[in-house]
């Protein structure tokens, strides 16, 4: 309920910071970035659809923040920058990285913020993986790990956010059949991948803290309920009239886009968080995630599984996996 929305009060600025958004081109991924713009950051949209991200880049620059002058907004706002990314596609994942490892001297912010949901039919990427759990999860990690060495030169105050969900509190992962194989369902592959997402932000810090890397802190959080394009086969995959329903309870139970935005801005700039770590937040605030993202065993069984699917040896030490993803690239 709109009543209910909290807003980032932080006023840091960002000026001569970067910040990578990924799926910056709609919704919240949007709405983070004309914050984080107007607060001086220099702001990589990290996008599949071009022609979307360049119109995103337009309003972006000539639309404010609400209760920011026009002009004030012109005079003070940082930099807009696109970048190819398409999640579907490891090979795209890893070009994107040598562009941006190439291209930039810093990254202090990298929001991994791109995801589909309720995808109506069972789908592999190109790269073998179920197409849920590669575009909100394994793609993010594969582009952390290789923004990680770019990102310990620009320490310490980085910042590395991941967009969960509310709905992990549904999920499950069965690791012998983390591609659900033989079990697809498109709000379990979904709630899956959420559920990822927080074991990984837990899992990382863990290992940052154990390899002696610091100034890099990990968070991920859910944003609210929100009606974006990230429901858009919800009509065919939950029931007939779905989109129906969730424009009905719109107004009492929904956040827009810019109020959706607001945990990972949060998140990203908040002072009172910049010592934390590998917790998870909704509505500004740390809160305690749901039954299996507790579990102590499982965020080392993912990371170990995940880097298995992108070839990797979990056995070896952090840095070492982190030397040989970088030789990907190269």
């Amino acid at each position: 309920m709109w009543f209910l929305n909290k807003e980032c009060t932080s006023k840091v600025r960002l000026d001569g910071k970067t910040v990578v958004i990924t799926g910056a081109n709609s919704g919240i991924g949007k709405e983070t970035a004309r914050n984080l713009y107007a607060r001086g950051a220099r702001v990589i949209l990290a996008c599949r659809n071009m022609e979307m991200a360049n119109k995103a880049v337009e309003d972006i620059k000539n639309n404010p923040p609400p209760r920011i002058n026009k002009d004030e907004y012109k005079n003070n706002a940082g930099e807009l920058v696109v970048y190819s990314l398409d999640l579907c596609s490891l090979k795209s994942v890893r070009d994107c990285a040598k562009n941006l490892l190439t291209n930039e001297a810093a990254i202090h912010i990298l929001i991994n913020n791109a995801g589909i949901a309720a995808y109506p039919s069972y789908e592999k990427t190109e790269d073998g993986n179920e197409m849920t759990l590669q575009v909100n999860y394994l793609g993010h990690f594969l582009l952390t790990l290789l923004l990680l060495p770019k990102m310990q030169k620009s320490s310490p105050k980085c910042r590395i956010v991941n967009v969960s969900s509310l709905a992990h509190f549904w999920a499950d992962i069965d690791f012998d059949n983390i591609n659900l194989e033989r079990s697809y369902g498109p709000i379990k592959s979904y709630a899956q991948s959420k559920l990822a997402n927080i074991l990984f932000t837990k899992e990382l810090a863990r290992k940052l803290k154990e390899a002696g890397i610091h100034g890099i802190n990990t968070y991920c959080l859910h944003p609210g309920m929100i009606p974006t394009r990230l429901f858009r086969y919800g009509d065919r995959v939950v029931f007939p009239g779905f989109t129906f329903c969730c424009n009905m309870f719109t107004q009492l139970f929904y956040k827009n886009a810019e109020q959706g935005a607001q945990t990972t801005i949060y998140c990203s700039v908040d002072e009172k968080v910049a010592n934390e770590t590998g917790l998870y937040y909704s509505n500004c605030n740390v809160v305690t995630p749901y039954r299996m993202a507790k579990n102590p065993q499982y965020p080392e069984k993912l990371w170990n599984v995940s880097c298995r699917l992108l070839h990797l040896d979990p056995e070896k030490d952090f840095t070492t996996i982190l030397e040989t993803v970088s030789r990907q690239i190269h």
